[in-house]
């Protein structure tokens, strides 16, 4: 099987030296006004990142879909996330990238907004949201006493000042996801384009097919073979959108030994053959 190809994968944009602090934050001119205000398919490992979009205009990729971002809006990408913008010269806004690891009371199994972090996710904000960002970036530049508590806490209240409307659960908290889920969702990650059976990431996880169907069910409403497919399709359309790979090599690489048969799954899941989902993308 051929190696997987890499969508480009940077600490920062353009960066791949390790991270040095808790955070990182830059407006979006600092970067942008330097590559002609267009910031290429790409994706963080290990970044959580947050855009705080004041004003301008903004069109913004993430896995193959276009959308326009109409300020003041937030939005919020996880690890993993294929995302790429397109900014006005006049856009105004701020990015705040989040190692994960800091954060385990965050973005960790079973912390209480971690299931609606897992997504990309926009959010309106009011004008006011510049203010807190502002106040942020101000002891994130200083190194005052207590600097790490504060940019914590500072950041924890911005956060819970643009997720306030999420669903709640039952115990007044945001609904979260079950550990053995995660699990679930993070062997399927490293192990999709394998295309083990059912039975084998059951036994990874110490569960019986039954119970990891069951799980699957609760969490989602999809089996686990639906969500093993997913994973595979929906990095196929990330391959296809933001390489040059042939629909017959993103199959190889993806563990598909029979590129017709990837074809007709790939239908299924996009309602397009793998190519006329690319010569989409590729119309103005």
């Amino acid at each position: 099987m051929s190696a997987m190809p890499q969508i480009p994968a940077f600490q920062l944009y353009g960066e791949d030296v390790a991270f040095p602090d808790i955070l990182h934050m830059e407006q979006i001119r600092d970067r942008a006004a330097g590559l002609d205000w267009v910031i290429k398919p790409h994706r963080h490992t290990h970044l959580f990142q947050i855009f705080v979009l004041l004003s301008g205009q903004i069109s913004f990729q993430a896995d193959g879909a276009h959308d326009g971002l109409v300020p003041p809006v937030a939005l919020c990408l996880p690890p993993g996330a294929v995302h790429g913008f397109r900014f006005s010269s006049d856009t105004e806004g701020w990015v705040i990238s989040l190692p994960v690891q800091h954060y385990p009371d965050f973005f960790g199994t079973g912390a209480e907004l971690a299931a609606a972090l897992a997504a990309p996710r926009v959010m309106a904000v009011t004008a006011d949201m510049g203010q807190s960002v502002a106040a942020l970036h101000a002891v994130w530049s200083g190194q005052g006493r207590l600097r790490r508590m504060q940019l914590r806490a500072r950041l924890a209240l911005i956060l819970a000042e643009m997720l306030h409307d999420l669903p709640r659960t039952a115990d007044g908290g945001a609904a979260a996801t079950d550990e053995r889920f995660a699990r679930f969702q993070d062997v399927i990650a490293s192990h999709a384009s394998g295309h083990w059976p059912v039975s084998w990431y059951a036994a990874q996880l110490g569960m019986s097919e039954r119970n990891l169907a069951r799980l699957c069910k609760a969490q989602t409403g999809l089996s686990p073979q639906a969500l093993i497919e997913a994973h595979l399709m929906r990095e196929a359309s990330r391959l296809l959108a933001y390489t040059q790979m042939s629909a017959q090599s993103v199959a190889h690489a993806l563990g598909f030994e029979d590129a017709s048969y990837f074809s007709r799954r790939f239908r299924i899941f996009a309602g397009l053959s793998p190519r006329a989902y690319r010569q989409r993308l590729e119309q103005p």
